[in-house]
């Protein structure tokens, strides 16, 4: 081993433990046993994708590092290399930099798909269609991202608006924590603002409205982290209903899943049969279980930006949609962009990313009060 070696590692054990790691679980992947669990080998891909941005800058910094000490032996005999030498201490302090940053924490449900409710609130019919607007939006921006949209149910007013909606965002594959679609949409939960001409308004004055979102992460089909006893389910049927309650079949298919510990309830309806809604149901039950689960962890552990992101207290107003000025504000962050026509178009990326930037310089500021 090289004494630069031994320098980075001595400097970063953590990124060290994460090489060998990364290794141990490429090993694991590669076995036949291994390939025929595809629960098993889900769980190791996924703990390698979230080790991976860590090895590969761990890695290039020790190249880099190698190169300098090669270049420093060389500066006697050719000036140049003391320049190399330079640049190469340039990139590796960057390169320290971005190790660093990977190595913090991060929420261990990001790589997690997600599941969101939207519901209209004050506002009446407008706030209706603002909160199918919202669905709108999240759907055309799960798209531009790759991923897949399923809307589990959707209760719709006579004009087209939603009252209520709930649908899952699922990444295509195995994904880093970044890439996850969890990562990107926590930061969504809360109340949503807009400010616009209401359809039905006749003397052209602008009305505000406001949708609430709900967000948590999926819980996985053999996710051991949460075990319903069936002992706890009240389960009733009863049939699915469209626009103004009228029933749209005759069969009761539509299922009403109540947890009987937490009082939760979650209703089902929109898939062919019994069976399959009793499936989504059970799925969506055991995601908001999850969500409980990590927010108590996250209260009981004072970690405030952790208890921020999970909150199911979702009555701060997050974000503006301001349709004379073609606006939107996120008060969050204070971002603000004069292009909202766009972001309800599903061009949402820079909206979050001013969420995500916050997150990570709280993150970055609290690792470095803990040491």
């Amino acid at each position: 081993m090289s004494h630069e070696d031994e320098v980075l590692q001595e400097e970063f054990p953590a990124a060290q433990a994460a090489e060998q790691e990364y290794a141990g679980l490429e090993e694991s992947m590669s076995l036949p046993e291994t390939a025929s669990d595809p629960s098993a080998m889900r769980k190791l891909a996924t703990r390698h994708a979230a080790l991976q941005k860590i090895v590969n800058v761990y890695r290039l910094l020790r190249r880099l590092s190698a190169d300098r000490a090669a270049a420093l032996e060389l500066t006697d005999e050719d000036p140049d290399f003391a320049r190399e030498a330079a640049d190469l201490s340039a990139r590796i302090d960057a390169a320290k930099a971005d190790l660093r940053a990977a190595l913090i924490p991060r929420d261990p449900d990001d790589a997690r798909d997600a599941i969101m409710e939207i519901k209209a609130g004050t506002g009446g019919e407008e706030a209706a269609l603002f909160a199918a607007d919202l669905l709108r939006m999240y759907a055309r921006y799960a798209e531009n991202r790759g991923w897949s949209v399923e809307v589990q149910s959707e209760n719709s007013s006579q004009l087209g608006g939603v009252k209520d909606a709930q649908v899952a965002f699922r990444a295509k594959g195995v994904v880093a924590p970044e890439d996850g679609v969890w990562a990107s949409l926590k930061y969504e939960g809360g109340v949503h603002r807009v400010q616009r001409v209401p359809v039905t308004e006749s003397q052209g004055r602008i009305q505000t409205s406001a949708a609430g979102v709900i967000v948590f992460p999926e819980a996985d089909e053999d996710d051991d982290e949460i075990i319903i006893d069936p002992k706890d389910l009240k389960i009733d049927t009863f049939m699915s209903s469209g626009p103004g309650g009228q029933s749209v079949n005759t069969t009761y298919s539509a299922v009403r899943m109540t947890h009987i510990p937490t009082g939760i309830v979650v209703n089902m309806q929109d898939e062919k049969s019994q069976i399959q809604n009793r499936a989504s149901a059970l799925r969506v039950l055991k995601s908001r279980l999850l969500a409980l689960k990590h927010e108590k962890e996250a209260q009981e552990a004072a970690d405030l930006r952790h208890s921020q992101v999970r909150s199911l207290d979702r009555s701060e107003r997050i974000r503006t949609y301001n349709f004379p000025e073609n606006r939107i504000v996120d008060h969050r962050t204070g971002y603000k962009a004069y292009n909202l026509d766009q972001v309800l178009n599903g061009d949402l990326q820079a909206v979050i990313d001013s969420d995500v930037e916050a997150d990570e310089s709280a993150r970055l500021s609290g690792n470095k009060d803990s040491r």
